[in-house]
């Protein structure tokens, strides 16, 4: 039989758990805590003792989602999206209702979202600056930029709308999108994609202009 500290701690993370798939899906402003009370199966009363407020409930969730996502994050490494693949791919249920939650953190400009985005740039800048200092990473021109094309890019896969899972056979995202699109992105961070650097040059060449002109 469980002991009344370990049945609250269960009511908690029932609570939390259901509080997280509501704000993922409805938005924090949307979501009341009657709501989030009748899919945790505990009564709103139970959530304000546990919880005292709103405000107080999304905290919560906040570090739970963050701290969960920071260590995905890092469990996938130097491995880039196919690590994050492979988080993914553990658990996607869970993992797709953490990434669409700090999505809309990121979007709200909540400090929790901050908090996130900061956490996994400045972590993937790591790892980059670690690989291009033992030369298995090709140098950067802006290294810190890199790192946020990077997580932008591992983001937007895993918070792909279905008209872009659609646009490659499926009806919505999942084990076989991410499948799908696992050689084709490790092709890009491998090979690049242009055969010769006139691209580049002519980019490079068009920003010191501007540069010029703003000076």
């Amino acid at each position: 039989m469980c002991s009344a500290s370990q049945a609250d701690l269960t009511a908690q993370a029932k609570i939390r758990d259901a509080a997280i798939a509501h704000f993922a899906r409805d938005g924090f402003q949307k979501t009341g805590l009657r709501a989030v009370a009748a899919t945790a199966g505990v009564s709103a009363a139970l959530v304000i003792h546990h919880f005292g407020s709103k405000d107080r409930l999304r905290a919560v969730c906040d570090d739970h989602v963050l701290a969960a996502l920071t260590r995905r994050g890092r469990a996938a490494g130097a491995a880039g999206l196919q690590g994050l693949a492979g988080e993914y791919l553990a658990d996607p249920e869970e993992y797709h209702l953490h990434v669409r939650y700090m999505a809309r953190a990121v979007e709200d400009d909540s400090p929790a979202g901050a908090a996130f985005v900061t956490t996994m740039v400045d972590e993937t800048e790591a790892i980059l600056r670690a690989g291009i200092a033992d030369g298995s990473m090709r140098p950067s021109s802006d290294v810190r930029a890199l790192a946020v094309l990077s997580v932008l890019t591992s983001l937007a896969t895993l918070t792909m709308p279905p008209s872009l899972a659609r646009a490659l056979g499926h009806e919505r995202f999942g084990p076989e999108v991410l499948r799908r699109l696992a050689l084709p992105t490790i092709e890009v961070y491998t090979h690049g994609l242009y055969t010769d650097d006139a691209v580049l040059e002519a980019a490079a060449n068009a920003l010191s202009a501007d540069r010029r002109q703003e000076d």
